[in-house]
């Protein structure tokens, strides 16, 4: 038995939406030809159970034959039996192809999210992303569910077309000619469909991301009072969603509708001309039982049919929201040959275009009135962003370097600490890195430990640091204990501080911290200043703050204005230049002289 999630769920033809479903198809064409053959053969012994019954009765009760009745109901049995045998293999392989489907869907999406990184969230709303896993996957399997049924439909459809033309031509014709034409008037109901149900599927890609935004800042809608602001905002993309939903639903309700009026006005036409040529003499008592029994059979393919029809339709506009989302070009392509050696770990990071030198082995710190201009700074010194970066390490540009191992050994932490559900132990060794073995590098000097390696001292020694043992005391079972969603459990003061511990177990050659200490207070500051500086001493560290506690701690400060390097010196050194004013009324808010 075939397990999932797939080792590899392949390489996607994401040249258009059917050439994605083609492929994906063709991924599980064992399964889905056996759920075809087994749907054909269980519809077509049900198609041929009114032909069964038509003869026995013309050779068995109209003439008084027992031995033609006992015949014919024993292939009564026969056909019955192998619909069920056929029914039960069909679901199975049924269910099988729609899971398969549905779960390659969401693999090849992860994985196209995962490649993407940050430029995904860039490019689509995170609601839209969520909505694709929500509900999309599971539509795209849903196209694959119904084709061995499909298949059945077809071939019963023709075996009782072929019946009836042999018994009355004109029958015949009007069922193999007049479904067929039925089914082609779908397409005035199908496109516009297709159209609404896709502006519906946007409309409710920004409700979930408005309701995802709005509570994930929800406590700071409550320090503004803008609850009621963004509970109208929600309403109202909510009213969108619902007036796109009423125009949807009066097109599926055509469709859904015309699943039971056309295969019924069939019916009805088949049986009347049946019932004039059983009355003229023209067919046989038997014939025209079997007539009936046709008649309310046809239903089957022909509602099948329409059942296609939306599916393919829910499933062409799923596939073309996961291609959506693998069609996101990451920053960085991953796989990149290294064109040149990695650098010493003490080398110097120096980032051209604000003028930034980072001394190898250092504590710098980066001081700027306006936070995302050191930020920006940060982000190119870890080639984050879309490049191309002109960031060196020793003299070595950052584009020259495979982007993994650019992840291994300059780390950023970001000042939005994230925690995600889990162990809080694997939370904190989730970005631990691999060894050269482990992730592919060949350096030949070491690169840290396999992830999820660090002993319990090690990651007491990085809360400590990070001033965090604390929150691992208020955890009931310690490293063991499970983290909330987004870390709701912790203060914004904790989970920073825990992001820190974190940054610091990645035991990265170069580490970059992005305001670390922004949500906690001066005395706790104090404390991660001094531990921060000893824990990495003799490594590259670069900090951005305008804190007095951090800056005091560092070897060299930046001073950024207008996103240039415009003074650099030790925090005391800086503090007493008067050619330098700005740098005082930054940090310790003092006025500028007129």
């Amino acid at each position: 038995m075939r397990e999932i999630p797939f080792p590899d769920p392949g390489r996607p033809d994401t040249r258009s939406t059917v050439r994605f479903l083609a492929w994906v198809a063709a991924r599980q064409w064992p399964t889905q030809l056996v759920g075809m053959a087994s749907g054909a053969v269980w519809m077509l012994a049900i198609a041929l159970i009114p032909a069964a019954v038509g003869k026995g009765v013309d050779e068995g009760i109209v003439p008084g034959n027992p031995a033609g009745l006992v015949r014919w109901a024993l292939a009564l049995l026969g056909l019955g039996a192998v619909a069920a045998s056929m029914a039960a293999v069909r679901h199975w392989f049924a269910v099988h192809n729609w899971l398969f489907a549905s779960y390659r869907g969401a693999q090849l999406t992860a994985l196209g999210a995962e490649r993407a990184g940050p430029a995904l969230t860039r490019t689509l709303p995170s609601g839209e992303v969520v909505a694709v896993f929500a509900n999309d996957v599971m539509r795209l399997g849903g196209l694959y569910d119904v084709m061995g049924r499909f298949a059945g439909a077809i071939v019963s459809y023709v075996v009782v077309g072929a019946i009836l033309l042999a018994a009355s031509p004109p029958l015949g014709w009007l069922v193999l000619l007049g479904g067929p034409v039925m089914l082609g008037s779908l397409t005035l109901i199908v496109r516009p469909l297709q159209r609404r149900q896709a502006r519906q599927r946007e409309e409710a890609g920004r409700l979930t991301t408005l309701g995802a935004d709005t509570v994930a800042g929800l406590r700071v809608l409550r320090g503004i009072g803008g609850e009621q602001t963004f509970l109208r905002r929600y309403e109202a993309q909510t009213a969108r969603v619902r007036a796109t939903g009423f125009r949807v639903a009066g097109l599926q309700a055509a469709l859904d509708s015309a699943q039971v009026l056309l295969p019924g006005v069939f019916v009805v036409l088949v049986t009347w001309l049946g019932a004039r040529q059983a009355v003229e003499g023209r067919i046989t008592p038997g014939q025209l039982v079997a007539f009936y029994g046709y008649t309310a059979f046809l239903t089957m393919p022909l509602q099948t049919a329409v059942e296609v029809i939306d599916r393919g339709i829910r499933a062409h506009i799923a596939a073309g929201k996961m291609l959506r989302v693998l069609a996101v070009e990451p920053d960085h392509a991953p796989g990149q040959p290294a064109r040149a050696e990695l650098p010493d770990p003490g080398a110097d990071l120096v980032d051209p275009l604000s003028g930034t030198v980072v001394r190898g082995g250092l504590l710098t710190a980066i001081v700027s009135a306006r936070p995302e201009e050191s930020a920006a700074v940060a982000e190119r010194l870890g080639r984050h962003g879309p490049g191309p970066h002109q960031t060196t390490w020793g003299g070595v540009r950052l584009d020259d370097l495979p982007i993994e191992q650019v992840r291994r050994s300059v780390v950023v932490s970001e000042p939005d600490p994230r925690l995600f559900t889990g162990v809080l132990r694997e939370e904190l060794l989730a970005a631990r890195r691999p060894t050269p073995a482990a992730a592919g590098g060949g350096s030949g000097r070491s690169a840290g430990t396999d992830p999820g390696t660090a002993s319990d001292t090690e990651v007491h020694r990085a809360l400590e640091t990070a001033s965090a043992l604390d929150v691992l005391e208020a955890v009931p079972d310690g490293l063991d204990g499970l983290v909330e969603e987004r870390g709701r459990s912790y203060s914004g003061g904790q989970r920073q501080r825990l992001a820190l511990a974190r940054a610091l177990l990645t035991d990265a050659d170069v580490l970059v911290l992005v305001e670390p200490t922004s949500a906690v207070d001066a005395h706790t500051e104090a404390r991660v200043a001094e531990r921060l500086a000893e824990h990495r001493r003799g490594r590259t560290t670069v900090v951005t703050s305008v804190s007095p506690l951090l800056l005091g701690q560092a070897d060299e400060v930046v001073l950024l204005e207008d996103g240039l390097v415009t003074a650099r010196g030790t925090h005391r050194e800086l503090l007493a230049d008067p050619e330098h004013p700005a740098y005082r009324h930054i940090v310790i808010r003092e006025e500028e002289p007129a």
